[in-house]
């Protein structure tokens, strides 16, 4: 790092905190200012900030680090962008026509209060579990890779690079979300999405560069690294769809890697939880002033989104090949280990690169860009738990609490939730990819609110028994597995070498983690159902507006009005642009 570059970064938080704090001088100290932005945010004000929050550490670190070790595999889930199409016209109008400041009061609305306050518990858990802690820990690697070196030293312990850059990015980012709400997050968010992008770009092209060009990459890692469906067939079977039979049964079934099946069915349906029901995503949806700033927001997130496959999975092969090449040498030691690919290492593919390959003062921009992606994914939770917490927790139990006492309560909600990200890094480390482990943890908690959502909204007949049912069970499978999966719950049960193979903990932990997630939808589908079936009907004038069956004519040409060709248009672009990835990225 040259001092350049640190003039770079520099630049980047003077203006990332003047325009945090041009925003808080124009908040008011209002829960619907503080948590919705005062539903004010322009299209591509959402737009932008739904991207910035999905785009994270678990890129920048995790999906570079799957293109290091399995191509563009991954990119079947960056592909589903078409999923915020789904947010666009079937979920804005709903959301919209409701005027909620959560998907647990949506839930509330829909169903019963019970339902509400389950959906928030799930919320904090998966949140605590997925996006504080990975946002953390990847801000640790991109630290450690960049300035190993650093470190302070307190008498009793020392403190690394890892740790130092953990704690660094929790307080700079904790600091103006928690004093400017919604409203600081979203605009700041806006500007990291352009640092973001551009830093991103500049490391394909000098990645690129120092490779020799885009004929060279496909030449060094092969059809098999550039085809999006080779890692989901096994090998032998010549690019065939069949299951393989091994030793009397499928083998799909155990340690699978990226299975067509599990991609197929099981990878739409965390895709469809997280665009179209996390509150994490759809919290800026809601801080449109209308529907259609709200859709045209949902559908320019959408064409943000397509950019990951080139921004961040390219890199990552980009890095591999440069240490098979022999062109980096020290990229082919920070990478392997005995003669092999370390996945664990491959974590740091994407910080190598603009260690070992940018220009002094391109670096800086980059690294602003690498340090934008770990703020504003972090800040979006930050504000989506504190939102979580006092609305659908603290309100209920005072519903006599002032304005200026939601904001607070908002805050120290916010601390508590980076305190315990904290505490879960260690568990994260053990995991086999940060990436994998993001996906994992979602694949399990994801099935039971997907269900719930798009059953209340297509089928009117579903009703609060049987919504209750399904979260219940669901959460309880989701967590069994993530116990059984967990290295502490290996020691606690005395497991340390792995659970004895063929008993019932071994079976449920090498089941490919897409097919157990398929497993809880179907029993989540079928209970939510059943239950329903065999109780009272839900009461339609309560309903009435939140489910297709029950919209009113008004209610239609109202969402009628607010859409025109220039949306239908950018949708079908939209569309065209994923098959075209799809077709490009296959054989």
């Amino acid at each position: 790092m040259a001092p350049i570059d640190w003039l770079m970064i520099a630049a980047y938080f003077a203006l990332l905190f003047g325009i945090a704090w041009w925003v808080i001088l124009k908040g008011k100290d209002t829960a619907d200012d503080y948590f919705l932005a005062g539903r004010n945010l322009g299209w591509f004000i959402v737009g932008a900030s739904i991207f910035a929050s999905n785009i994270g550490s678990e890129h920048l670190v995790g999906l570079a680090g799957s293109g290091c070790t399995d191509g563009v595999a991954m990119a079947h889930y960056e592909l589903h962008a078409w999923c915020l199409l789904v947010l666009a016209w079937v979920f804005v109008p709903f959301y919209s026509r409701s005027k909620v400041f959560t998907m647990p009061e949506f839930l509330e609305k829909r169903y019963n209060e019970t339902s509400r306050w389950f959906l928030s518990i799930i919320s904090l858990v998966a949140y605590v579990f997925t996006k504080v802690a990975v946002g953390i820990f990847a801000g640790g690697i991109v630290f450690r890779t960049l300035l190993p070196d650093v470190q302070l030293d307190l008498g009793f312990t020392v403190i690394d690079s890892f740790w130092l850059g953990s704690i660094l990015v929790i307080v700079l980012t904790g600091l103006y979300t928690i004093l400017g709400g919604l409203r600081a997050v979203a605009y700041t968010e806006a500007v990291q999405t352009i640092i973001l992008i551009g830093g991103s770009v500049l490391v394909t092209y000098f990645g690129l560069k120092a490779l020799g060009g885009w004929g060279e990459l496909r030449a060094i890692c092969g059809s098999d690294m550039f085809n999006l469906w080779k890692p989901l067939v096994p090998e032998g079977m010549q690019g065939t769809w069949a299951p393989v039979m091994e030793e009397n049964r499928i083998a799909w079934y155990f340690n699978g890697n990226y299975p067509w099946l599990g991609m197929l069915f099981c990878a739409p349906i965390i895709g469809l939880w997280y665009w179209c029901t996390d509150q994490y995503i759809v919290q800026r949806a809601l801080g449109a002033p209308n529907e259609q700033q709200a859709r045209r927001g949902s559908i320019c997130a959408a064409f943000f989104k397509l950019l990951p496959v080139f921004i961040f999975i390219i890199p990552g092969m980009i890095c591999i090949a440069l240490a098979q090449s022999g062109k980096l040498d020290v990229l082919k030691d920070a990478l392997y280990t005995a003669g092999e690919i370390d996945t664990d290492k491959c974590q740091a593919a994407f910080p190598l690169l603009v260690k070992h390959v940018l220009p002094v003062g391109v670096r800086g921009i980059v690294v602003a860009g690498l340090l934008a992606a770990l703020m504003s994914s972090l800040s979006g939770v930050f504000n989506a738990s504190s939102t979580l917490f006092t609305m659908d927790f603290y309100s209920k139990f005072r519903p006599q609490a002032s304005q200026h006492q939601l904001v607070w309560i908002g805050r120290v909600a916010t601390a508590v939730m980076v305190v315990i990200g904290l505490l879960w890094i260690p568990v994260i480390q053990g995991a086999r990819g940060l990436y994998d482990y993001l996906q994992g943890v979602q694949g399990y908690l994801a099935p039971p609110i997907f269900v719930v959502f798009f059953l209340g909204v297509f089928m009117k007949r579903i009703n609060s028994a049987g919504c209750l049912a399904t979260l219940v069970v669901g959460f309880i499978l989701g967590i069994f597995r993530m116990a059984i999966d967990t290295p502490v719950a290996l020691k606690m049960t005395g497991f340390e070498n792995g659970y004895t193979e063929g008993s019932f903990f071994w079976i449920i932990n090498n089941i490919y983690f897409q097919y157990y997630s398929l497993l809880i939808t179907i029993v989540c589908v079928i209970l939510a159902i059943t239950v329903s079936r065999m109780t009272t009907a839900p009461d339609e004038q309560r309903i009435s507006g939140l489910t297709y069956e029950t919209i009113t004519d008004e209610h239609r040409r109202e969402s009628r009005r607010s859409w025109d060709w220039r949306e239908l248009s950018a949708s079908i672009l939209l569309l065209v642009c994923i098959l075209a990835a799809y077709l490009y990225f296959t054989g």
